[in-house]
């Protein structure tokens, strides 16, 4: 009797720290994403007091429009990151995307539809290839992603000519993005696009085996491959659902402009990874959330759209963004710090 209840008091002590470890780290996520609104919050009211332009419905319609292609980005590479993983081709690879829509529909003559899918396709093609060097490979994340930067940069070129490639014979493909949800408004369908991406991903991280294997391989990836789980393959799978969602924000930045320009891209992926990090997911890995990543990619289009509203040059801009990128950096590795 003493040994059984010795055993159940055991098991008892055993189970409540894990359980309390879980209920700790649930609510350090839900302060990380409350401190990220509330930031989100408190520029809101700085900007809307330092210029009364900022304020108004077609200046806010102006930010979601600008966090729609950024926000997506940032969505795909959540996947990533919480792996412990990088990918710093998802800017060039957009690009790429958005030439390659050029060549389907201007070069090719594609439908819309049957284009814009193949697009799609396309950014799946660029993140399964960095999963295959990532997973099977073995080739650090950094360096693999690296690469593949390069190579989207100097494809787009290649394949465009080095020229922009315009929809003048498919005009309706500027609808995708700027045609307004409601007549007589300048909501965009784009937005709607960005929303549904949104909640496409939440679901996928909250409530599929894709989300569980997800977090488990960013918080042990040894012992998630001990327990059975294919961690390659789950990997390249991880990297190719983010390269979709690079595919869906090419179409859209091409959408947008009405053209596929071969050059830029540099910078954008630093943009999505920094929305990831303010939105509280960690660059350790196992730690993170989609309604963050949203939250983060609004503070970074607030903070561009403000600084633009009061007149800051460029310059001063890419210091202050560049500055945001660094600070969002050191708090992750202060809460990795307290977490340890």
């Amino acid at each position: 009797m003493m040994t059984q209840t010795a055993t159940k008091n055991d098991q008892a002590s055993s189970t409540e720290p894990s359980r309390f470890d879980h209920l700790k780290q649930s609510a350090r996520g839900s302060i990380q994403q409350l401190l990220a609104f509330a930031s989100l919050i408190v520029i809101i009211a700085v900007f809307s007091f330092l210029s009364p332009h900022f304020l108004t419905a077609n200046n806010l319609i102006s930010i979601l429009t600008a966090a729609t292609v950024t926000g997506i980005l940032a969505l795909g590479t959540t996947f990533v990151i919480i792996t412990g993983g990088i990918d710093l081709s998802i800017g060039t690879g957009m690009i790429l995307c958005g030439v390659m829509t050029g060549v389907f529909l201007t070069y090719w003559g594609w439908p819309i539809w049957l284009g814009v899918l193949a697009a799609i396709a396309f950014g799946a093609l660029i993140g399964f290839i960095n999963g295959i060097n990532v997973s099977i490979l073995g080739i650090p994340p950094f360096i693999a992603t690296l690469g593949m930067m390069l190579i989207a940069s100097g494809l787009s070129l290649v394949i465009s000519g080095t020229r922009p490639i315009y929809f003048n014979d498919t005009p309706a493909f500027g609808d995708i993005m700027n045609l307004p949800i409601i007549p007589g408004t300048r909501f965009p369908l784009g937005v709607a696009f960005f929303i549904a991406a949104m909640v496409v991903a939440w679901f996928l991280l909250s409530k599929t085996v894709l989300g569980r294997y997800t977090f488990s391989i960013g918080s042990n990836e040894a012992a998630t491959q001990l327990s059975g789980v294919n961690v390659r393959k789950w990997k390249v799978i991880i990297y190719t659902v983010s390269g979709l969602f690079v595919g869906l924000a090419g179409v859209l930045a091409a959408s947008r402009l009405s053209s596929a320009q071969p050059t830029g891209g540099l910078g954008l992926e630093l943009e999505a990874i920094a929305a990831v990090v303010i939105g509280g997911t960690s660059l350790a890995g196992g730690k993170g959330s989609i309604i963050g990543t949203v939250v983060g990619a609004l503070i970074m289009a607030v903070l561009t759209n403000g600084l633009r509203i009061i007149s800051v040059p460029q310059e001063w801009q890419s210091v202050a963004v560049g500055i945001v990128i660094l600070a969002a950096v050191y708090v992750d590795m202060l809460r990795r710090r307290k977490a340890a």
